[in-house]
């Protein structure tokens, strides 16, 4: 009789490396441009690809059906930045989390060299790709973290000097992080989320890399409407509780409310203590 013949057995493919996470709210067109770049990434197959689908009602729901190799998660309304993000993170295998805005495109070879950055630089926490606009310029990026005096720091493109906040426009974070936090504190609604992981990074005597040959386009451009304005100024406020004292967000929330009272609009969204978190 013949031996019997061992039939080739199928191998389990290995988790992906890395699990790109996009928040999407009305923003349909850039949404697809961003997947579309992230379709053409360099070792797409180790790249597990997520997008929470913040309730949106321009179509963005429907693109499911055209990306089969992308994960949806679908919320019935706006629930802001962190809580999207969260939910995001829970369904996340990858050992680095890229956070991106669905309005960045990642160029083919950047999300393997943040990948590669990481992996050379355990001191390093997080790893930032170089943004620039759609003409090749530099795009606003890094700056300092929000102070009383200066609560909304203006950002600007990526140098040399170390980075002490930046944009989470495209950001790549070590999973664990998340871990060691329990995830992205859920006081902020949209402003506040980068500025808190940042800090948190630096807290833990870690650093965030900037690597050049990773470039992003970063596309911006959203409309500063009187809740995203009363969004941030609540941000600020609860940055401020969490890491400066009570007393200074306190104080910060009621010179914004005095200044508030030239828009009733925004004025009642800060009395109404209503940041982006799906409520309104």
């Amino acid at each position: 009789m013949s031996a019997p013949v061992n039939e080739p057995q199928e191998q389990t493919p290995p988790p992906p490396k890395v699990t790109a996470i996009v928040v999407s709210h009305n923003r349909a067109g850039m949404l697809r441009r961003c997947l579309d770049a992230l379709e053409k990434s360099a070792g797409r197959a180790a790249i597990q690809a997520i997008v929470v689908e913040n309730g949106s009602s321009d179509g963005s729901a429907q693109f499911e059906a055209d990306y089969s190799n992308v994960q949806f998660i679908r919320l019935p309304k706006n629930f802001g930045l962190a809580k999207a993000r969260n939910l995001g993170i829970r369904a996340a295998i990858g050992e680095y989390i890229l956070l991106l805005h669905e309005d960045a495109e990642v160029e083919p070879g950047a999300i393997g060299a943040l990948a590669a950055k990481l992996d050379a630089e355990p001191d390093a926490t997080a790893a930032c790709p170089l943004l620039i606009r759609a003409n090749g310029d530099g795009a606003p990026q890094v700056g300092p973290l929000p102070a009383p005096e200066a609560p909304f720091p203006r950002f600007r493109p990526a140098d040399e000097r170390a980075i002490e906040s930046a944009s989470g426009a495209a950001m790549m974070i070590r999973a664990f992080f998340f871990q060691a936090t329990r995830q992205i504190d859920e006081r902020y609604g949209n402003y506040g989320v980068d500025a808190e992981i940042c800090y948190q990074i630096r807290r833990s005597n870690r650093r965030i890399a900037l690597v050049r040959e990773a470039r992003v386009v970063h596309h911006g451009g959203r409309e500063w409407s009187p809740m995203i304005l009363a969004d941030r100024t609540l941000g600020a406020a609860a940055f401020f509780s969490k890491h400066l004292g009570f007393v200074a967000g306190l104080k910060f929330r009621l010179v914004a409310l005095l200044r508030g009272l030239a828009s009733p609009s925004q004025f009642w969204y800060l009395i109404q203590g209503q940041k982006c978190d799906g409520g309104q």
